[in-house]
């Protein structure tokens, strides 16, 4: 693995600064501002020879100002407001011949302002004084020559809009939702979106060749028309994040169809699509599609003046009676909740997180006391540690009554909004199956979050795949697939209302001790309160490679996104590899090395475990990939259902001539019902609930090794 870049900013991240980073030599991003970093910068950092963006911003840096002379690549350097030791700017400020912008206001500077600085050939800005004060009025910027440097001209601190050079298209104006399209000066519905790049190796956004360069690129990788590319509101934020506006035009007719759309949004979501160099690291938040949402057009018919008058009185008389009744249910509210403050553990929590939610509704979940879960981990120590990830640390435990438990502590500064806590714990609390992981019970106390769940033993699919922990046969993973089928066909279609989990993948399935595999991590779930809509409209949520790019380009959720999910972890159980290695995403590298033509591996000899070899000459084995691949079908409408997934790996495995462990026949025949069949005493969601929207930075990426430990 080559890691180029650690983008750790405002992650309340503590203690010094690991000196085990000088080891990576490939790196070339390193932003670790706003933070809570202490001690000096480690000497050690001088070894990144690589080095193009160092941000060390906003901690608590002390001790002297390293010395990045050693740095040749580096381009942009900011080391503001850190309580380093008062002193002169150092030496390496006017060596770096690459440097492009530095930044180091607050950081205990004094004296002059070495002139040899303004000779580099590619500085863009200098920030060395305070943090909204540039270099005005001294003597380098009184010559001649200064009008061509920016850091010589006060500057808004969020910098003013630009767009590119478009072609000119006279006085043609468009309505409604279209725009303009710059290479045929037509009107048509463009897609649009936010591009945010953490890490840009220029600071100067006035600089138009690097803009045309970014759009040239745009319409190249997507396929579109030469052109059919405006960017807009281009600016830096206080993050130092640059933010453009993108707007995309369709090279045939007005719109854009639903194929041409996915597969756009599948070149964002995935980052297949690779901007210039320059530009770093990014993220794409997505707008809605306007001809998706009724835009120009749309046949909607305008209403009077006299009925709009008549409607806004009537609104208003509507909004006055909906906020009396608000005020008075409000004050009843908290009447009971300070009367029961006491008695209840979470009275206080919609005020303390400021969320009006309210106690979660729990069935079956027990709360435990902060001493409880430490006592039976013994302090939460290390011997009791099993595994770890983004949320935490999970232990294992034993409670008063003899139980194997798993705790998963969120550490600080790593924890979930309160509603999203709550979302985790009204689901499961609810939810029994034997194929979803069991919520025994939860922590909030003392400033904590925790969940304790069942004790898994055998670790994620992940691991058994990758680290070989458990070997699995052909019949073994087809065993898997049927069980996590199962706990998702459950979720989809007995529960009520339905359940969408939206972050399927192998580190959210474990394996028990019979390797009996279960469903875990339901912090991104979502209920579909309305049945006859079929989808959910919220902003994206997700992991990389596994994220249904439907979903991604329209934001409207439905069980289908599960689905594509769940066909990535089936591809994932041919072949042993990650969704993403190298650039290479899993689902196209199937599609095109299939060949019905080839009698023995289908064309996959190439790709499937070696582990499975033998199996792959079995019809069950063929079917497995068609089923897999009609369930990444780029269309949600082309895919099957969870319980029709059930179904077909039940064949298969009667095929192969062995029992599934009960039949799925009788049990999807009419969804929504939960008595009767294999999952009889199951506890079905009657209430509803909502977990909070979320934006693009919810989407995660897959580490590229396998986890350590148990994922819950």
């Amino acid at each position: 693995m080559i890691l180029e870049h650690i983008l750790f900013d405002h992650n309340q991240l503590s203690g010094p600064i690991p000196t085990e980073l000088s080891g990576i030599a490939t790196l070339k991003i390193l932003r670790l501002d706003k933070n809570n970093f202490t001690g000096e910068v480690p000497a050690n950092i001088s070894e990144l020879h690589n080095l193009n963006v160092l941000n060390l911003a906003n901690n608590q840096l002390k001790g002297k100002i390293p010395d990045l002379s050693s740095l040749t690549n580096l381009n942009v350097v900011d080391l503001s407001n850190n309580p380093f030791d008062p002193s002169v700017a150092p030496n390496w400020f006017s060596t770096l011949q690459s440097l492009v912008s530095v930044t180091i206001d607050s950081g205990g500077l004094s004296g002059p302002v070495p002139e040899r600085l303004f000779t580099l050939p590619n500085l863009q800005r200098v920030i060395a004084i305070s943090p909204t004060r540039r270099l005005v009025g001294n003597p380098v910027c009184l010559d001649s020559d200064s009008s061509s440097r920016s850091f010589c001209s006060l500057q808004q601190e969020d910098l003013e809009s630009y767009r590119t050079n478009v072609t000119q298209c006279g006085s043609t104006t468009c309505s409604g939702d279209q725009g303009l399209d710059p290479a045929t000066c037509s009107c048509a519905y463009p897609y649009t979106g936010k591009m945010i790049f953490r890490a840009p190796l220029f600071a100067d956004p006035s600089d138009r060749t690097i803009f045309q360069q970014l759009e040239t690129s745009l319409w190249k990788e997507l396929g579109l028309r030469p052109g059919a590319v405006f960017l807009s509101d281009i600016h830096f934020s206080s993050d130092d994040y640059l933010q453009v506006q993108v707007s995309l035009f369709p090279s045939t007719g007005t719109s854009f169809d639903t194929s041409e759309l996915i597969n756009i949004g599948f070149a964002f979501s995935n980052q297949t699509y690779k901007p210039p160099s320059i530009f770093g690291p990014y993220y794409f938040i997505a707008d809605t599609y306007a001809s998706f949402s009724g835009g120009v057009g749309s046949g909607k018919s305008q209403m009077s003046k006299r009925a709009i008058a008549g409607t806004a009185v009537g609104c208003s008389f509507l909004l006055l009676a909906l906020m009396s009744g608000a005020t008075f249910a409000i004050l009843k509210k908290r009447r009971l909740e300070q009367s029961s403050g006491r008695a209840n553990p979470f009275a206080s929590w919609g005020v303390a997180q400021k969320d009006s939610g309210g106690a979660p509704q729990l069935k079956g979940a027990r709360f435990f006391s902060y001493d409880e879960l430490k006592n039976c981990t013994n302090n939460f120590s290390e011997n009791h540690e099993i595994g770890s990830g983004g949320y935490g640390k999970v232990y294992k435990g034993t409670i008063e009554d003899g139980t194997g438990v798993a705790i998963k502590r969120a550490e600080y500064g790593s924890k979930q909004g309160a509603v999203e806590f709550k979302n985790e714990i009204e689901l499961l609390s609810r939810v029994h199956h034997r194929n979803l992981v069991s919520l025994i019970g939860f922590c909030y106390e003392q400033g904590e979050q925790m969940l304790v769940y069942e004790y898994v033993s055998n670790g994620t699919l992940r691991e058994n795949l990758q680290a070989r922990g458990i070997y699995l046969d052909w019949k073994k993973r087809l065993r898997i697939a049927l069980g996590s089928a199962r706990g998702l066909a459950y979720l989809h279609e007995l529960a009520d209302p339905p359940i969408i989990h939206r972050d399927i993948k192998s580190t959210n399935i474990l394996l028990d001790d019979n390797l009996k595999a279960k469903v875990a991590d339901f912090g991104l779930s979502k209920l579909v309160a309305d049945t006859e809509k079929g989808h959910v409209s919220t902003q994206v949520k997700g992991t990389l490679g596994y994220l249904d790019p439907e979903y991604y380009m329209t934001q409207q959720l439905s069980e289908k996104s599960d689905v594509y999910s769940f066909g990535v972890v089936m591809l994932e159980l041919l072949s042993a590899r990650l969704p993403i290695t190298k650039g290479r995403y899993i689902v196209r590298e199937f599609r095109i090395a299939i060949d019905p033509n080839e009698h023995d591996y289908y064309g996959l000899q190439g790709i499937i475990d070696p582990a499975i070899h033998d199996a792959a000459k079995s019809a069950g084995f063929r079917r497995f990939v068609q089923l897999a691949m009609e369930c990444v079908e780029e269309s949600a409408s082309k895919r099957p259902t969870m319980s029709s997934v059930v179904k077909e790996i039940e064949t298969m495995l009667h095929n192969e001539g062995l029992s599934s462990s009960g039949s799925s026949v009788t049990e999807f025949e009419h969804a929504g019902q939960a008595t009767g069949g294999p999952y009889s005493g199951a506890v079905v969601v009657t209430g509803s609930s909502s977990s909070g929207g979320g934006a693009i930075s919810d989407i995660s990426e897959e580490p590229s090794g396998s986890h350590r430990g148990t994922r819950y």
